[in-house]
Parts: structure tokens; C-alpha cells; sequence
């Protein structure tokens, strides 16, 4: 039986753990204080008046409307909630069909494809900004909502199918035999048996994919043009010019773009906890 570690130690581990704490908490506190105060530029952080609180940035950044009258914030908001939905929901469909049939069954080119998978994660998505406008203006899906969650599917893909591939091969599969005996065909095997099994894992990877689409700005701001289409960063990026920033207001901004996430994260904790314990038993 192990010994419990010392006084001193605990006392030293816990100090290390607050300083790891404040030190994750200092930007978020930093964010929040600048949303709310009167003050310009970074000097309120360190010395905040709660003489100068206001809710100005809060109000401008969602009160915003376009030269036709129309709310640009709700547009925006609505634009992200259906980017990020939408990519999230066409990637993990797509991607736990595949990973099933990689998982499970082999076939020519089998190796190839998982490898691929992990080749295209190298990659940075920037390199594929070019091509991918190109296919887009083709398509004609350029300054659209449609082909921003394509292309955001699209390369979410490899890491979906990596992720879901690996779960899946902690399932067994005399659990599919069975299902076999028992007269079940392969597509209700799925639907049935696996995917029940499988769902911290697809929680855990639409999570991922939902912030991976949330958060993008790059391919965001060249495939989109008309200000009531865009998402959230692009409208916060608006708020950083080349010649000065409103501190303010992008604080206040970025604020509100977290709260989504925030959500989503204790929505969507207890699966969390059950996938990440999953991978690590594996």
C-alpha cells in the first residue's frame, strides 16, 4: 500500500495548480473587464473602477443593424448557429458510416485510406483556400451558408472518421456477430447496436467539429462577402482595424460568441467525461 503523500507536497501540488488556474483565468478576466468599462485600451485590466462599469460595448456589439434597418447581429448569430450545426451534423453522419466500415471491415485500400486520414492532418487548412475557393465559384456556392458548411464538413472529415474509427475498435465485434445469428442486417447492426454504444465518442467528436466550425475565420472571410452572411469571428474581426481597435466592443463581442460554447460544453459534459475515459482505457 502506497504512503499519502506528505503535507508539504499536497501544499505544493495544490500551489501549482492555483498558479495553473490563474494563469488560464487571467485572459478570460481580462476579456470580461474590458467588456464592461468605459475605459480605452488594456490599462483597466490591471486596475479596474467600478466607477467607469457600463454595458455600451454589450449594447453596441448586439444592437448593430445594416442600412436597411435590418438586425445584423441576430443574422450573424444565426449564421454561425447553421454554419456550425450544419457542418457538425453532415460530418459526424458521414464520418460514423465510414469509420463503422473502416473499423469493421477490409477491403483494398484500406490501409491507404486511415493513412491518408492522417497525412491530411499535416496540412495546414490554409493550403487548400485556393483550390477550394475555386470549386466553390464552380459550384456556385460562394458568399453562401450552404458552402461554408461544405467545405467545413468536408475538412473536419479526416479527424471525425480518425476519432470514431479508434472507438469503434473498442467495441467488440462479437457483438456484431451476434446481432448477425440473431437475423439483424448490417445497417440495423449500426443504427441498433454500435452507434448506442458509440455515443460519448460521437459526442466527443461533434463537440470538436462544432468548434472547429465555430471559431474559423480564414476560410469564413475570403469565401464570404455581404456583411448579413457572415459568422460571428468575421464580425469580430470588423471591430480590429489596421489604424485602431474598439477594445471595447470586440471584448463585449467575444464574450457573447462564448456563451454558445459554454452551453454546449455542459450540455454535453457527462458524454465528455464518458468518451475522453473511454480513449484513455484504450
Amino acid at each position: 500500500m502506497s504512503e499519502r503523500p506528505s503535507f508539504l507536497v499536497r501544499l505544493g501540488a495544490y500551489l501549482v495548480l492555483a498558479l495553473a488556474t490563474l494563469t488560464v483565468m487571467f485572459p478570460v478576466y481580462a476579456v470580461a473587464v474590458m467588456a464592461v468599462s468605459r475605459a480605452p485600451g488594456f490599462s483597466v485590466v490591471l486596475s479596474p473602477d467600478p466607477s467607469l462599469f457600463t454595458l455600451e460595448h454589450l449594447a453596441k456589439f448586439v444592437a448593430r443593424h445594416d442600412a436597411n434597418g435590418r438586425w445584423l447581429f441576430g443574422r450573424q448569430l444565426a449564421n454561425s448557429l447553421v454554419v456550425a450545426g450544419g457542418a457538425t451534423a453532415l460530418g459526424v453522419l458521414l464520418a460514423t458510416t465510414a469509420a463503422y466500415a473502416f473499423s469493421r471491415f477490409r477491403f483494398p485500400g484500406h490501409r491507404l485510406g486511415i493513412a491518408s486520414f492522417v497525412v491530411v492532418q499535416m496540412f495546414p487548412a490554409t493550403m487548400m483556400i485556393v483550390p477550394l475557393y475555386l470549386l466553390m465559384s464552380a459550384l456556385g456556392l460562394l458568399d453562401s451558408v450552404v458552402g461554408l458548411v461544405v467545405v467545413y464538413a468536408t475538412t473536419a472529415l479526416p479527424f471525425c472518421v480518425w476519432m470514431l474509427k479508434g472507438y469503434f475498435d473498442t467495441i467488440p465485434a462479437d457483438l456484431d456477430e451476434a446481432a448477425l445469428v440473431d437475423g439483424a442486417s448490417r445497417v440495423r447492426i449500426f443504427y441498433q447496436v454500435i452507434l448506442p454504444l458509440a455515443r460519448p465518442a460521437i459526442a466527443v467528436t461533434a463537440l470538436f467539429s462544432f468548434l472547429s466550425a465555430w471559431n474559423e475565420f480564414i476560410m469564413a472571410a475570403t469565401f464570404l462577402s455581404h456583411e448579413e452572411k457572415f459568422t460571428l469571428p468575421v464580425t469580430l474581426f470588423r471591430h480590429v482595424g489596421a489604424y485602431g481597435a474598439d477594445w471595447g466592443a470586440f471584448a463585449a463581442g467575444s464574450l457573447i460568441v462564448s456563451i454558445p460554447v459554454c452551453l454546449l460544453f455542459f450540455a454535453l459534459q457527462r458524454q465528455l467525461v464518458g468518451g475522453l475515459a473511454a480513449g484513455a482505457v484504450k
